[in-house]
């Protein structure tokens, strides 16, 4: 007799279904496992091994054959521990067949019979949904799997729980969805002295998912600025909590009992390597691109950023999504993030300070700078110079309007935009916009044309920028409350890309 179980195999985001067969038959000893397994699942003999032997359940002297189908698909890590216990003990007439064969499994076993946590719970019960299937996990992953509510999540601590479940001994209740509620640093914009520009653009990168460039002085408060965007942001929907948990599911980074609402934000050190930042390694891993999807990607010092990595930055840029390429994996990962960036204006930091003026001016800037290439530039919506505070503004009281006051803005704005692109499952903010939907939300009145024409002809906009800046423009008039672009919104917009032209 040949018993079945079923679990899945991970290739990006999604989870492949898997067939664990196993075969109890006459002949030599042994406990063998084909069907293209890696190291950690060779393995799992032993770890089966041992959790039956805690449970007092003697394997018999026969030959055990353990296939994973299909046999050409790489298996590879340890959560295939779990379901090739549980079609063994089909095999062995201890478990009900159907028990196992309606059953999604994965988990690690512990020579004890304990069931460690694995990575891939939510990705997995996505796949257990699909196939009409429930899945079994360890208890401490039930929780971030519950949020797919298509199908039922059994948690076990232990291997002796699941036998005694599936035999009825002791019924496990179905987990329930859990959610972290992270306490946010109470970071305010009214803590940032003066850079009242540097506030609206970051406001209006907010609303409409727009990149942001700062550029200015050490010390000036990019860093700080940048700190201060998780509060802007709204919380994740949940159907984008569900698309980020995800990511983050298949990297381990989901240890605390359920997903979090709270949009990413990911800083990755200037020194990270390509495989960090785009994803790629053993198993074709996602990157930092891809673990701030719906989120926030800060780059500080992005000139001291390798240029081939910033390069890679350009296509996820425009499409929301990057192909993960190696020799033995095509991964495609979604990475829909704002990207916001700070630079110094040179080397030394000073090019902009007229008391600490840089000798090398103005060389030293454009020699800087220029690590940032033209392509990857123009894709930045906003760009703004941080100027230095004087250290006399510091002692001032605080000023301007608080975070709490801004991120109502912002999501009355975002609240704007999933009307206005409602039915259109590619369209979220102003940022997605292309085409005829651009067209349709953003075309200017005649004047606020007439301006646009004007600047594009003077400074040379590409048409990539054009666009942009009709995005930007229509950002500005959502979080004025306008059905309409005007004039004022067109000259707001177009100030970010003069700026630019002028200074960097």
């Amino acid at each position: 007799m040949v018993a079945r179980a079923y679990t899945v195999a991970f290739e990006g985001v999604e989870a492949r279904t898997v067939e664990v067969q196993c075969a109890v038959t006459p002949g030599t000893p042994g406990f063998s496992i084909v069907g293209l397994p890696d190291k950690a699942v060779s393995e799992a003999r032993d770890r089966v091994r041992g959790a039956l032997t805690a449970l007092a359940i003697a394997l018999p002297s026969k030959r055990i054959t353990v296939n994973l189908a299909p046999a050409d698909l790489p298996k590879e890590g340890s959560h295939l521990d779990l379901p090739i216990a549980l079609a063994l003990l089909a095999a062995l007439e201890i478990l009900p067949a159907d028990a196992a064969e309606t059953t999604v499994a994965l988990g690690e076993l512990s020579l004890d019979g304990t069931l460690a946590p694995v990575v891939g719970a939510l990705p997995a019960a996505m796949a257990a949904a699909e196939a009409g299937r429930a899945l079994l996990c360890p208890r401490a992953s039930a929780s971030e799997a519950a949020w797919v509510g298509d199908t039922q999540v059994i948690g076990a601590t232990g291997l002796g729980e699941v036998v005694r479940h599936y035999t009825g001994q002791a019924p496990i209740a179905p987990a329930e969805p859990g959610e972290v509620t992270r306490e946010v640093a109470a970071r305010d914009l009214r803590d940032v002295k003066g850079q009242e520009r540097a506030k609206r653009a970051l406001e209006i990168a907010a609303a409409g998912r727009h990149h942001l460039l700062m550029v200015g002085t050490p010390g000036s408060g990019k860093s700080m600025l940048a700190a201060r965007m998780p509060g802007l942001l709204p919380p994740l929907t949940p159907a984008e909590a569900l698309e980020t948990s995800m990511i983050h599911s298949l990297a381990g980074l989901m240890d605390e009992g359920g997903i979090s609402r709270t949009r990413p934000f990911r800083e990755p050190h200037h020194t990270a390597s390509m495989a960090a930042i785009v994803g790629g390694g053993k198993g074709a891993k996602p990157g930092e691109i891809s673990l701030a999807h719906n989120g926030v990607l800060f780059l500080d010092e992005l000139p001291e950023f390798p240029r081939a990595v910033l390069e890679t930055l350009r296509q996820p840029i425009e499409t929301g999504e990057v192909m993960v390429a190696r020799a033995n994996a095509h991964v495609r990962y979604p990475c829909r993030f704002l990207l916001l960036a700070a630079a110094n204006p040179c080397r030394c930091g000073y090019l902009s300070d007229a008391a600490r003026a840089c000798a090398r001016a103005p060389g030293c800037g454009e020699e800087y700078l220029g690590r940032i290439s033209g392509p990857l530039m123009d894709r930045f919506d906003l760009r703004v110079e941080v100027p230095p505070v004087a250290f006399t503004d510091l002692d001032l009281p605080a000023s301007g309007e608080s975070s709490t006051e801004v991120a109502a803005r912002v999501a009355a704005a975002r609240a704007a935009q999933e009307a206005r692109f409602a039915g259109q499952p590619a369209l979220r903010q102003n940022a997605d916009a292309e085409g005829t939907a651009l067209a349709e939300a953003a075309t200017p009145d005649a004047e606020g044309r007439e301006v646009l024409t004007r600047v594009a002809e003077r400074i040379g906009l590409s048409a990539r920028g054009y666009h942009r800046v009709l995005r930007v423009a229509r950002t500005i008039a959502d979080l004025d409350g306008a059905e309409t672009v005007r004039r004022p919104h067109v000259a707001e917009a177009v100030s970010y890309r003069l700026v630019s032209a002028k200074a960097l």
